[in-house]
């Protein structure tokens, strides 16, 4: 049984307020031909379909897109809600869809869906849950202490009677211990949102959402595929993929990864404005990837990004590395006020603020604003 597992799609998102559903059409039909060529029994989408509870009517087509290819291509499909979802959105229609090979979960109501399939070694399983929360599952167990996410998750884990003499899939949305995170998730303080791996000991494999990076916690069979994109500059050297698990006999199991090429990649970049402004791009850099530069001039270079984006295109981000931003030195009123003229004054307030001082040429342009605001006060 050869399953294709996605997650976090994240669509209609917006990164440093660029829309990445172009990016996103585009990978998706990159992941319609990996699909073709890998010819799964099954295609898992654990949840974070869409950036936001109620989402643009593009990322919407683009799913409805998406889905259509699949079901005509006759492979089935199971998508989960995430956190970033609204479940009663996602799952509308949802009966209606079963025809066509379109599984969808139905809101979380104390049990949860499945579908079995048959190959040359007997049955499959799958399982779909939603992402769920305390709260959410504690109503449905009145008899059960749930206070934490592992006992929730235990608790509806429990609940599905799973038979362990067959091999089963659970494809889930949470957040478990010891995965390691980007800065693009939703971070819960203090990690209350942790659940133990040792819910999931029913499943053969575990189909992960929530986590942006690829990575297996404790084995290949509990694993996150992360994000088809980078959704962050904490995630530019992640390598994007789409992860293939291939369930055997009873026990044998086998998960590999096809890497993805997005149409832009994001890069981090840093030195002087003058450096950067002569790079020339056939080392490897395309105008077209998204920016995050970090300038080390010592002074600011006016309308930097707006200079730059001449050259890096998709600037998302720029910020300095120098002594002023290294610095952490508090900001004290100046003493002997009465001694000190208003060009030594300002002086001292500069150095304090950026940690080195005044040029000739920045002295010279305060000295003669000095000079008219005092001359236009007499």
């Amino acid at each position: 049984m050869k399953l294709v597992h996605l997650s976090d799609l994240h669509l209609g998102k917006r990164v440093n307020e660029f829309s990445m559903l172009e990016d996103q059409e585009y990978i998706l039909n990159e992941i319609l031909q990996i699909i073709d060529g890998e010819r799964p029994d099954g295609v898992l989408i654990a949840g974070d379909v869409y950036d936001k509870t109620v989402p643009p009517g593009e990322a919407v087509l683009l799913f409805d897109k998406f889905l259509t290819n699949l079901a005509e291509r006759e492979v089935p499909v199971f998508v989960i809600s995430g956190n970033h979802d609204s479940p009663e959105r996602l799952s509308f229609g949802a009966r209606l869809m079963e025809n066509s090979g379109v599984h969808m979960a139905p809101v979380y109501d104390g049990t949860a869906a499945w579908t079995e399939f048959r190959d040359e070694h007997g049955p499959v399983r799958i399982y779909l849950l939603p992402f769920i929360k305390p709260a959410s599952v504690r109503r449905f167990f009145p008899d059960r202490e749930i206070g934490s996410y592992t006992e929730a998750v235990g608790a509806a884990v429990e609940a599905m009677g799973v038979d362990r003499t067959v091999r089963n899939v659970l494809v889930t949305h949470q957040f478990v211990t010891g995965a390691g995170r980007s800065d693009s998730e939703e971070i819960s303080v203090g990690g209350a949102d942790n659940v133990d791996a040792s819910v999931f000991d029913p499943f053969d494999y575990v189909a992960l959402g929530h986590i942006h990076g690829p990575q297996n916690i404790g084995s290949e069979r509990i694993r996150y595929c992360g994000t088809p994109l980078k959704y962050s500059f904490s995630e530019a050297s992640h390598v994007k993929s789409v992860t293939v698990a291939e369930l055997g006999e009873k026990g044998e199991l086998l998960v590999r990864t096809v890497p993805l090429r997005p149409m832009r990649d994001m890069r981090e970049i840093r030195g002087t404005y003058m450096e950067l402004a002569a790079r020339s791009f056939y080392q490897g850099l395309s105008r077209e990837d998204y920016y995050h530069i970090t300038l080390t001039d010592e002074e600011d270079v006016r309308d930097a990004v707006g200079k730059l984006r001449v050259i890096y295109k998709n600037l998302m981000k720029l910020d300095y590395d120098n002594l002023r931003t290294r610095g952490a030195g508090q900001i004290r009123g100046a003493e002997r006020v009465e001694r000190k003229t208003p060009l030594e004054l300002f002086e001292e307030f500069y150095e304090k603020q950026n940690n080195q001082g005044m040029s000739a040429g920045q002295r010279e342009l305060v000295q003669t604003m000095i000079e008219k605001i005092w001359g236009d006060d007499r």
